[in-house]
């Protein structure tokens, strides 16, 4: 099987705020990016653990939510038209012999590009696994922890466990294609948005989901197989709910992931990085936002936005060594207004 590789200017690794930030100051320079990030969505931490929590330091806005700030960003980088690779881990960064850089994803795709830029928060977002005995042995076939390709459930019995913004919308999504669908949830409050509440109840009112009160309790199967998972409900009683697919929502974990695997410098599980270009110890990555360190780092949403521009200017020197560069304001420029589509 032939692999497709995907050539580039910039790859960056992470689409949380910083990230597509980093687009925005790239795009101003002509450079077109692609972005991986192993969450279903763009927004990062922000997007996926509180995006309705108030934001109070981001500058010229009073009070912004992580979601608003997030679908901001993301409308300022329209003009660039920024290429994204959603459920996807980066396993490894190899620097070519014309230094610049092959990106390979758990998904086998390959990324080329003369500059690579971790933008990747705290680390990667892991799952949390469920604390079932035997459960190791269905994952990658049975069970999932997030939802790649939906025609792998396509007629398939799901169960879904959780009551967050995600097992909600995989029952909302996953139902219409499923031979049956089932969701666990431990008790009758979520913290899902109450549209998809109510769209559930639904369902499960006409009929067409199954909504029980509890949790897992032990998984049955052969090798990786899964055939039946046994639901202790919040009653005491233990039934049996035929699943063929097991998908369990119980929230993230923060972890450096393959990173540590790269050879970059590292300080304390941090990528290090210089103050005037935030390049790594290699040359052409760079590290910006809560990812990275250096002496008087501060992590804030703002600091790496102004880690983004000084590291876009020194990204443009290593793709253009031979272009003159000019700096021009975007409130002055007509060339930087007419990339912006600025009237």
């Amino acid at each position: 099987m032939t692999v497709k590789e995907i050539s580039t200017d910039v790859i960056i690794i992470g689409a949380g705020p910083v990230g597509l930030f980093a687009v925005f100051e790239l795009g101003l320079l002509d450079l077109k990016c692609h972005l991986i990030d192993i969450l279903d969505r763009p927004g990062g931490q922000c997007a996926e653990l509180y995006p309705e929590k108030p934001i109070y330091d981001i500058p010229g806005f009073p009070v912004v939510s992580g979601q608003e700030l997030t679908d901001n960003l993301l409308k300022q980088i329209e003009p660039f038209s920024p290429q994204f690779h959603y459920n996807r881990m980066v396993e490894s960064v190899e620097k070519l012999d014309d230094d610049s850089f092959k990106v390979i994803t758990d998904e086998g795709e390959v990324f080329l590009a003369p500059v690579v830029v971790i933008a990747a928060g705290g680390g990667s977002f892991q799952p949390k696994r469920p604390p079932v005995e035997g459960i190791e042995a269905f994952e990658g076939k049975s069970v999932h922890y997030s939802v790649r390709r939906m025609d792998d459930f396509k007629d398939q019995d799901v169960l879904i466990v959780g009551g967050g913004d995600s097992a909600l919308d995989w029952v909302l999504n996953l139902q219409p294609i499923a031979k049956s669908m089932t969701l666990v949830h431990r008790r009758d409050v979520f913290r899902a948005a109450p549209a998809s509440v109510k769209e559930m109840h639904a369902l499960a009112d006409a009929g067409k989901i199954n909504f029980h009160l509890g949790q897992i309790a032990s998984l049955e199967g052969e090798g990786d197989q899964l055939s039946n998972v046994v639901i202790k409900t919040k009653a005491g009683e233990n039934i049996n709910v035929p699943t063929t697919r097991l998908l369990p929502f119980f929230g993230l974990t923060m972890k450096l992931g393959p990173v540590e695997n790269w050879g970059l410098e590292l300080n304390d599980n941090l990528i290090s990085v210089d103050t005037e270009k935030f390049e790594t110890s290699i040359k052409g990555i760079f590290a910006i936002g809560d990812i990275n360190h250096y002496a008087g780092k501060l992590k804030l949403i703002l600091s790496g936005f102004h880690e983004g521009a000084l590291m876009a200017q020194a990204a443009k020197k290593i793709i253009s060594p031979d272009e003159r560069m000019v700096f021009q304001y975007t409130t002055s420029s007509t060339k930087l207004q007419k990339k912006l589509g600025v009237k």
